[in-house]
């Protein structure tokens, strides 16, 4: 109960509809382990391509949101895109954090961010708007089911050879994951059609692939690994052998082309509420206290 002199505690929009920016604020010591993901080259400059892409690629999703938030009439959406927004908003800044830690490793995350960002410029100068947000639904779909496969399985976890990366990562998770719904639910809001939507999947699946495969040879060769045959293979295997990272998302991803699929299709409920009280639990990691008993090997 809150006294006269008390003052309730403001509950912004994104609290309001579950999906609330978390600051973090994350910070990397120099002495941060090189091949912070599983002890190996491939996998981890792997990761650091992906969070290359994030900053660029995070203010092009809330952009082509933002383009039709005046359409939405319903409150419970315009307070889930506010969050949607605000999450984005830290996911971009943390992660520009990551990629300066990466920089110090010498590898050059903000040249790809930067390129990324040209690219993007020119879908928006030439794709039509809602072009934007389908493509947006497809990316965001990926994420969601990547997100969930780091919070779902353990294995990921004790990969992890660094604290603050590992902290990082599953708060990214979580959030993906929170407020996977939106920009699919303001792209049916404004009549989104699914031929749109599949044949933007398609486009962004090309595209996606490229960008990241050429931005990680970039790393590789950049940690001087490209030539490390035996490592990148152990690599390619966990990424892509009979049951590695991407097979085991294959089901999740072709979910997309089915008419009438949503999003919560793929059930997170109870996902999101345990990773929620690991985060709370004892500060977790909002105060990082949370530990990776796989960490600082």
């Amino acid at each position: 109960m809150t006294t006269a002199t008390q003052k309730a505690p403001r509950i912004t929009a994104g609290e309001r509809a579950g999906i609330p920016p978390r600051r973090m604020d994350f910070e990397f010591a120099d002495e941060t382990t090189r091949y912070w993901y599983g002890d190996n080259a491939f996998l981890t400059t792997f990761w650091a391509t992906m969070s290359a892409l994030f900053p660029e690629g995070e203010t092009f999703f809330v952009d082509s949101v933002k383009n039709y938030r005046h359409k939405i009439q319903d409150q419970h959406l315009k307070d889930q895109v506010s969050g949607f927004i605000g999450q984005e908003a830290m996911h971009s800044k943390e992660h520009e954090t990551f990629n300066a830690m990466a920089e110090k490793h010498g590898l050059p995350a903000n040249t790809l961010d930067k390129e990324l960002g040209g690219l993007f410029r020119l879908f928006r100068k030439y794709m039509p708007k809602k072009m934007q947000l389908a493509l947006t639904v497809a990316l965001e779909h990926y994420t969601a089911i990547l997100a969930e496969q780091l919070l779902r399985e353990k294995f990921h976890r004790e990969m992890f050879r660094d604290d603050e990366a590992y902290k990082l990562w599953m708060w990214h998770a979580l959030e993906e994951s929170e407020h996977k719904t939106v920009a699919y639910d303001v792209y049916n809001t404004i009549g989104g059609g699914y031929l749109t939507r599949v044949g933007s999947m398609a486009f962004g699946t090309i595209v996606f692939g490229l960008v990241v495969l050429t931005g990680h040879m970039r790393l590789l060769y950049a940690d001087g690994s490209l030539f490390k045959w035996k490592e990148n293979w152990k690599g390619l295997k966990f990424l892509w052998g009979w049951r590695g990272l991407f097979p085991r998302l294959g089901r999740q991803y072709f979910d997309f082309y089915r008419p009438g699929f949503h999003p919560t299709d793929h059930d997170t409920v109870q996902l999101l509420e345990d990773w929620r009280e690991i985060m709370l639990k004892e500060g977790g990691i909002l105060a990082g206290q949370i530990k990776n008993p796989s960490a600082n090997r």
